[in-house]
């Protein structure tokens, strides 16, 4: 199966844009649109586009992105790090998910994919970016002592216990 996902390098909010077993023209096309369309919606000021020199994408992938305004920077050849926040993505994706999921078909791929998304995006933290999160704001420090002394922290399991949520109860 092939996944397209994109990052924003800034807040590393991941997007996962779809699955296949077969790329084609027009299934890039469409998923391109799409990808447009909510960034509009977002009202997310895109500028580039970083992407490998795959022969999957086609000349209308780079167009669509063109009339959106996107430039697209092509990748050096043989060079993984220069899309080294992808690439790290990737390998946190295949270590936390799909090596430890058996993937039945690509609705289930998906579907693991979709919460794993909500999952990196809403509640893990990254070290990388002050141990916030793309999308929720960060937590308020503790500033009285006995305040740690009572912590109440719930554990939250997801796709099955193979992702874990800890928050801290009412």
């Amino acid at each position: 199966m092939y996944v397209l996902a994109v990052i924003e390098h800034a807040s590393r909010r991941i997007r996962i844009l779809g699955a296949t077993a077969h790329p084609s023209a027009a299934w890039d096309t469409q998923v391109t649109r799409n990808l447009v369309m909510d960034i509009e919606d977002a009202g997310c000021r895109t500028k580039y586009l970083i992407r490998d020199r795959d022969g999957k994408y086609p000349a209308l992938f780079d167009a669509i992105l063109a009339d959106a305004g996107i430039a697209v920077v092509l990748s050096g050849v043989q060079m993984p790090r220069m899309n080294a926040v992808m690439e790290r993505w990737v390998r946190t994706c295949r270590r936390e998910l799909l090596d430890r999921t058996l993937i039945c078909n690509q609705r289930h791929l998906l579907h693991a994919l979709r919460e794993y998304e909500m999952f990196y995006n809403l509640h893990r933290p990254h070290q990388g970016i002050a141990n916030a999160r793309p999308l929720a704001p960060l937590p308020t420090p503790f500033t009285e002592p006995g305040r740690l002394a009572q912590l109440n922290i719930r554990r939250h399991d997801r796709l099955g216990g193979i992702l874990h949520e800890y928050e801290h109860a009412a």
